[in-house]
């Protein structure tokens, strides 16, 4: 890939910066204990991102006006500690758990490679996780970003091409001078289609072990096995 005129990086952040599954489940196995409760804490966070999508998509299609995703968690929390007889958290641990999305951990690459890759690129979040949430993942996980991008920004979820529009714009770039790096080949393809060039890391773990890994169908731009590997592949 012709890398001369790459002026920005945007990073898909769940699954590809940061470890969503293993933070999850830590913090609801902690949860469940502080009340003497045995809970399968692996289905209980694959069942919660698994609600990620379909909350989306009750925006997406007008069910419901804007509504950040700090919100449709918390709505997704609440029913799934039914269904798993979490009914004992009070109020507060609610809101403390559903908190957890805000200190997921990032991969252990992550942070290494970001370093190498930001002398030599503007780095930014394209995530669907709301400017809150984001800043404090950020923060916690010492993400070294120079601005954080959000879904929230433009009223639109991802893979709705105003989401993608917005990277260029905001950053007075053409799209073909902007990196779209994600873990999700759906996200990569939205993005191409608006002009955006795109990467994608494999991140097998995302799911688990046991899961097996999205294979990157399609065509893109860069392969990478990490960001430790782009930052190599785009010279840094």
């Amino acid at each position: 890939m012709e890398t001369v005129d790459l002026r920005a990086l945007a990073f898909d952040v769940f699954g590809t910066v940061v470890d969503w599954r293993s933070s999850i489940i830590e913090e609801v196995g902690a949860a469940a204990g502080r009340h003497g409760r045995t809970v399968d804490a692996a289905a209980f966070a694959d069942a919660w991102r698994r609600r990620y999508q379909p909350s989306m998509d009750r925006v997406r299609q007008g069910a419901i006006g804007w509504t950040a995703l700090d919100a449709l968690n918390r709505a997704s929390l609440d029913n799934l500690l039914r269904k798993f007889s979490l009914e004992v958290l009070d109020e507060s641990e609610r809101e403390d758990l559903n908190r957890a999305w805000h200190r997921l951990r990032p991969w252990p690459d992550a942070v290494a490679g970001l370093t190498r890759l930001r002398p030599r690129h503007v780095l930014c979040t394209l995530s669907n996780g709301n400017v809150a949430l984001l800043v404090d993942l950020a923060r916690s996980g010492a993400l070294p970003f120079d601005c954080i991008l959000s879904a929230e920004l433009c009223r639109a979820y991802k893979p709705d091409p105003r989401t993608y529009r917005m990277v260029p714009e905001l950053l007075a770039l053409r799209p073909d001078q902007v990196l779209m790096v994600a873990a999700h080949p759906d996200d990569l393809r939205a993005a191409s289609r608006e002009g955006l060039r795109t990467a994608f890391v494999h991140r097998p773990l995302e799911w688990g072990a046991a899961a097996t890994p999205p294979e990157p169908a399609g065509a893109f731009d860069l392969a990478a096995v990490d960001f430790e590997d782009l930052a190599a592949q785009l010279g840094c």
